[in-house]
């Protein structure tokens, strides 16, 4: 190789489609760095990011996100959230445990008052119940049971001191569970809107607010249109959306659903998704924030627009397995710089 030769000029020339290739997974950034500029002058130009501007939503975490009950106490988890910097964890109601049917009214007051003297309000209460005792299932005796456990979160909300009830209004297909029969789509519905009616009176008077999620993998309610036109049936304010970012990435983007349901957004949940994984449905798509194709700017901006300026709960179901602290700090220093709060 003569003296004025670069390594580089002896290489056979990569063709511009194999560039883009490179750039689409590896981003313009990684791939100057190794000295492939070309790739990083073929990747498609992004506008730059908006300047940083403070924003006064509230951070949340839900509780899935810790290795709890496992390694951790629920005072444990609360601590930890609170060092970390979060305004507020996310609980979640199961069969059995600390926040279940088992549990008096004077224990989740008892949880609360844990909460407060830590420094943490509660924002929410979710459940995964929802799947095995669907409000919409094909089976009664599970309608049945459905409905039971969700008298039993609102009053454990109601008890718990706050106001958000998760509510997944119903499924018409459950995609992990391909043996179960799939309830037709007008039949879903009916269901659902009885369900939900039925709850009404007791979450009235508890004072909680049954925040519906959009869910991708169900096969219900797809579509901002279609989650307005059912939230909007009940005419009653303790329904509204419990929207979530990352439950529409597969195939949509959060930033165009805020802008459609507007106020009747109750409270949100930060999923992060990778699209660049696929469009086979796979938890595995979701990531830790920042870690994935979602437009935060974007989002944030939406919610602001719209008015929004409650909880925003990172929910994650796969707590690291060494160090999980390391996760709930870094989803913490993420929504700092998201809501403006550090540079």
């Amino acid at each position: 190789m003569s003296d004025n030769q670069s390594p580089k000029s002896s290489l056979p020339p990569l063709d511009r489609r194999e560039l883009l290739a490179y750039a689409a997974w590896f981003g313009p950034a990684f791939l100057a760095a190794q000295g492939l500029a070309e790739a990083a002058e073929a990747a498609p130009q992004t506008a730059p990011a908006p300047a940083s501007k403070r924003y006064e939503m509230k951070k949340s975490i839900n509780l899935w996100a810790f290795p709890y009950p496992q390694k951790m106490s629920l005072l444990d988890c609360f601590r930890l959230a609170k060092d970390a910097g979060f305004d507020a964890v996310e609980v979640n109601f199961a069969l059995e445990g600390d926040i279940s049917p088992a549990a008096s009214d004077s224990q989740l007051r008892a949880i609360a008052a844990q909460a407060r003297d830590i420094g943490l309000a509660i924002s929410g209460l979710c459940s995964f119940l929802y799947w095995p005792y669907s409000l919409t299932a094909e089976d009664p005796q599970r309608r049945k049971r459905g409905m039971e456990l969700a008298r039993q979160m609102i009053a454990a909300a109601h008890e718990l001191g706050t106001k958000n009830l998760l509510v997944i209004p119903g499924s018409v297909y459950i995609p992990w569970l391909p043996e179960m029969p799939a309830v037709p789509n007008d039949l879903c519905q009916q269901r659902s809107c009885e369900a939900i009616g039925q709850l009404l009176p007791e979450a009235e008077k508890a004072d909680v607010y049954l925040n519906l999620e959009n869910i991708f993998a169900n096969g219900f309610l797809f579509s901002p249109a279609e989650m307005n036109a059912f939230v909007d049936s009940f005419d009653h304010p303790r329904v509204r959306v419990h929207f979530d970012t990352g439950n529409i990435m597969q195939y949509q983007f959060p930033e165009y659903w805020i802008r459609l349901l507007g106020n009747r957004i109750g409270n949100v949940h930060f999923k992060e998704y990778d699209k660049r994984a696929g469009t086979e449905f796979k938890l595995e798509s979701f990531r830790p924030l920042l870690d994935g194709t979602t437009n935060w700017p974007a989002v944030i901006a939406a919610l602001d627009s719209v008015g929004y300026r409650e909880y925003l709960t990172f929910e994650y179901f796969h707590p690291y397995t060494h160090w999980p602290e390391a996760l709930v700090y870094h989803t913490s220093d993420a929504l700092d710089r998201m809501l403006g709060r550090k540079a």
